[in-house]
């Protein structure tokens, strides 16, 4: 597992999709290889900093913990096919607006809005999957997903956090 961690790091932004951050006061990057074991790992590491960003205990202990495992899971194990051979991107970027993270995989994309399903309705109720994306959207202010263009070219499921007013910052 790869750690680049910037102070002062502005967060890649796709063409098209408005940057939601401010320069960033922390600005973290890991490249690991797809290995679900990892997943508690990563969200421990990402959830600390989100902490010691000052964000609130419950936002640290559930949102951010929750939201990043569905994120990394669907990454390695439906993106990229539980290939060992290819690695799972995670960027995390911090300002006094917010929290942005960044999962990317080597998978072909998903159209997030069709892919999203409602567990609560009478036909989901019993299936065993499709609650992670639904999750995300509930504990996350927003939730994209867009394509990197350059080589290579990635899936990335972005997820952002604001900061409510009166949240130290």
């Amino acid at each position: 597992m790869r750690d680049r961690r910037r102070s002062g790091a502005q967060p890649s932004v796709p063409p098209g999709i408005a940057g939601p951050l401010d320069p960033a006061r922390l600005a973290l990057e890991l490249e690991v290889p797809t290995d679900v074991r990892l997943i508690g790992r990563i969200v421990q590491m990402v959830s600390r900093e989100a902490r010691d960003s000052d964000f609130p205990a419950h936002v640290c202990s559930l949102n951010v913990p929750v939201a990043l495992s569905e994120a990394l899971s669907n990454a390695m194990l439906r993106g990229n096919a539980d290939d060992p051979a290819k690695t799972v991107h995670v960027r995390m970027a911090v300002d006094d607006r917010g929290l942005v993270l960044e999962v990317s995989d080597e998978g072909r994309g998903f159209d997030l809005e069709l892919c999203t399903q409602d567990p609560t309705t009478a036909e989901n109720m019993l299936r065993e999957d499709g609650r992670g994306l639904f999750l995300m959207r509930r504990l996350m202010d927003r939730v994209e997903r867009y394509t990197e263009e350059h080589a290579p070219r990635r899936n990335v499921v972005r997820l952002t956090l604001f900061r409510r007013e009166g949240e130290a910052r």
